[in-house]
């Protein structure tokens, strides 16, 4: 069980770097360069957050603070433990900064009381407190009392430390001068365990780590990964039958497991979880950076980007790369997801060319505007290349709509004609091949989708042979009219990259497949069909009638290459990436019963249509 619980720390927190070599271990030694202290900083209320420093030992000059506020622990615990890297990347840990590590309220060995995703409070008084709020009492203690700091603080943090440094920019401390919330939660609504309304069920066991509480600060966990009889997957949810049956595994002191069911709409719980729809006046610098391959927050860093370029004037940029969660901070030569190659060093020259610049130029330098980076980077994932621009979205775009014609063409013309496929409760469509029991999924991302195009419950539309380049630069919008004989369903929209027969294979291609004729995932996104007009109140089908469902798939950038086909796969099931829809209409999915779970008919009509955003050439 605890090297499960390590796993999940490397995979999903990214508290350190990976693994690192003797030889690179030998080139700079922590502990040579940087002495450690581990003090408890007060906050307003009086609660005490558990710091870690690590100072370098020249203090011939002065320094920045660069801090990561997590809930994952700033371990190793003792003033004489020492992380093997410290820092956002080996560059700003060897040149010299003072690196600051916080236990968030409530977690290992801090005190008081944790609330996940707690809600930001505007206009606080008196000892009224928040993440927002903790973070101006850290940072004021840091500037007052650490030794040669030169009073410019930046914070940095990838997942939910992301999501910490997101509520740094709200009520910010006047030092604080850069941020990078870096795959930043947004909303849990829509990013890790909800996807549109539609509950993530592959993240169930990370359930655990969120909702058990504890009593004392502590330097072990008090948590446990529930035992599982199975190594599939799928099969294992499959037997599982309906939510409710998971209940054995979390009994009612798991809190956020409650949550989660007693709050199956976009209520006020969730709502004021959010931090997006505060990002306004920011005032601080921003870089906010991405994968564009995230299968957990996605979500997050493009609307942290897009509503603080909306609703400020400070500097604010954004870095997407060809990663999956927290690749870029890796030092993985070989840049890869699943069986698809990008390139080499993509993640070393993002942590030279641009993190480091980003905050040395705030936190060393002018710290003005001329900060020498592009405003948008994000890198083409068919082209296999970076790309820079003036704004993100790129102006010099258009809209491009693809209709879902009854012969399996994507056309430029809508038809009255539909097509009919059955969604089978008991047979769901798998989100991947592989047989396995994943901690969280990545691979998918990217992964061939030949497997569920062969199968008779998904629909699958295309273009001919494409005769020229076409880049993708920007949303997608998947515009279905549908209907089904429940009333009741998911809609599950992809976007497929058809690679020609005479594709290469790479040294990542698994060795069942070959990538002639890959059929690689650039984009998808489910929505929970209830939730279609409203995501706070749900609403049933009526059966057999035309209905409108409209899907927002997030940004990408990915040229479809000359002999490539565009494809488009349309589904009901997703298993077990997402939970089941009973198909049949109840108030609470988590409370759903075996009989609500019926077989149905459903129907995509031909005036459905993708929206594209192409860039014009």
């Amino acid at each position: 069980m605890r090297l499960f619980y390590f796993k999940f720390l490397a995979l999903i927190c990214l508290l350190t770097f990976s693994t690192v070599t003797a030889q690179e271990k030998e080139e700079f030694n922590v502990p040579d360069h940087y002495s450690k202290q581990e003090v408890t900083i007060p906050m307003r209320d009086g609660t005490k957050l558990h710091t870690t420093i690590y100072s370098p030992k020249d203090t011939s000059k002065k320094y920045p603070i660069l801090m990561q506020r997590t809930p994952y622990s700033s371990r190793p615990y003792g003033k004489d433990q020492f992380r093997s890297k410290i820092g956002p990347n080996e560059f700003l840990m060897k040149e010299g900064n003072i690196i600051v590590y916080q236990d968030v309220r409530g977690r290992w060995m801090s005190e008081g009381h944790y609330d996940n995703m707690r809600a930001y409070i505007p206009n606080k008084k008196g000892k009224q407190f928040d993440e927002a709020s903790d973070t101006y009492d850290t940072i004021d203690w840091l500037v007052k009392n650490v030794k040669n700091n030169n009073g410019r603080v930046g914070i940095w943090g990838i997942s939910y430390p992301g999501f910490y440094a997101t509520y740094s920019l709200l009520d910010a401390h006047p030092a604080l001068k850069a941020v990078s919330p870096q795959a930043c939660i947004g909303d849990f609504f829509f990013d890790d365990f909800h996807h549109n309304g539609a509950y993530l069920l592959s993240y169930w066991r990370a359930t655990a780590v969120f909702g058990y509480d504890k009593d004392n600060p502590t330097k072990t966990s008090w948590y446990k990964f529930p035992e599982l009889p199975s190594k599939d997957q799928y099969q294992f949810f499959l037997d599982a039958g309906p939510l409710s049956n998971l209940d054995k595994y979390y009994k009612e002191d798991n809190i956020f497991w409650t949550q989660l069911k007693e709050h199956p709409n976009y209520d006020e719980f969730w709502q004021k979880r959010g931090i997006i729809q505060h990002l306004k006046d920011i005032k601080p610098a921003v870089m906010v950076v991405g994968g564009l391959f995230d299968a957990e927050d996605l979500y997050g860093p493009f609307e942290t980007y897009k509503n603080i370029e909306k609703n400020s004037s400070n500097y604010n940029t954004v870095v997407f790369g060809p990663w999956s969660h927290g690749d870029w901070s890796r030092a993985r030569k070989r840049q890869a997801i699943g069986n698809v190659y990008f390139g080499d060093d993509i993640s070393l020259s993002y942590q030279r060319d641009i993190e480091t610049k980003f905050f040395n130029h705030f936190l060393k330098g002018k710290g003005d505007k001329k900060s020498g980076l592009a405003e948008a980077r994000i890198y083409d994932t068919g082209a296999n290349q970076w790309k820079e621009f003036t704004s993100w979205p790129p102006k010099n775009t258009s809209k491009k709509s693809f209709f879902l014609n009854a012969n399996g063409n994507l056309s430029d013309n809508a038809s009255t004609a539909k097509t009919d496929f059955i969604s089978d409760p008991k047979k769901p469509v798998p989100y991947s091949e592989d047989v396995k029991m994943v901690f969280t999924p990545r691979k998918y991302m990217t992964d061939d989708q030949r497997f569920a195009a062969r199968r008779p419950d998904v629909l699958v539309y295309e273009t001919p042979v494409l005769t020229e380049d076409m880049t993708l630069a920007g949303e997608i919008l998947a515009k279905l009219k549908v209907a089904t004989t429940g009333t009741d369903a998911d809609w599950v929209v992809k976007v497929i990259d058809v690679y020609p027969n005479d594709a290469e294979d790479h040294e990542e291609t698994q060795k069942y497949l070959k990538m002639a004729n890959y059929h690689m995932m650039v984009r998808s996104e489910v929505m929970r069909g209830r939730f279609r007009n409203d995501f706070s109140k749900p609403e049933p089908f009526t059966p057999n009638q035309k209905t409108d469902v409209t899907i927002k798939l997030q940004d990408v950038h990915h040229t479809f290459k000359k002999g490539h086909k565009l494809q488009i796969q349309i589904q009901s099931t997703w298993f077990p990436l997402i939970d089941l829809n009973p198909q049949t209409f109840v108030s609470n999915i988590f409370k759903a019963n075996a009989s609500d779970f019926t077989k149905q008919t459903h129907s995509v009509y031909g005036d459905s249509s993708v929206e594209l955003t192409i860039l014009n050439q």
